[in-house]
């Protein structure tokens, strides 16, 4: 397989298990406000989501530092676009309180 499109692969795949990590974590953090059991699933989801992430770099990486170096960038990148759409989908949904609860 050619080098460039092992690399873009690799990069695709860091860009997935970003999404699933940075996702993930937004969607326990919203999750943990209304439940009466918030370190049970903050626990639970930082063990899975590093699990899945862990084990998703490893086989991307397969021994190779060139193409785990792209997932990680796939990954970071991934974090900079749940972030942005995150942030756009929590000020349409939720306002803010004037008063504390």
């Amino acid at each position: 397989m050619n080098e460039a499109l092992t690399w873009a692969f690799s990069m695709l795949a860091g860009a997935g298990l970003g999404v699933l990590f940075f996702g993930g974590l937004w969607w326990t953090v919203r999750k943990v406000v209304s439940s009466s059991h918030s370190m049970v699933w903050l626990l639970a989801s930082f063990v899975v989501r590093m699990a899945v992430t862990v084990a998703g770099f490893y086989f991307v990486g397969d021994g190779h530092w060139q193409r785990l170096l792209a997932a990680l960038l796939g990954f970071v990148v991934a974090r900079i676009v749940v972030t942005r759409v995150t942030q756009k989908i929590d000020k349409t949904t939720f306002t803010e309180a004037n008063h504390a609860p």
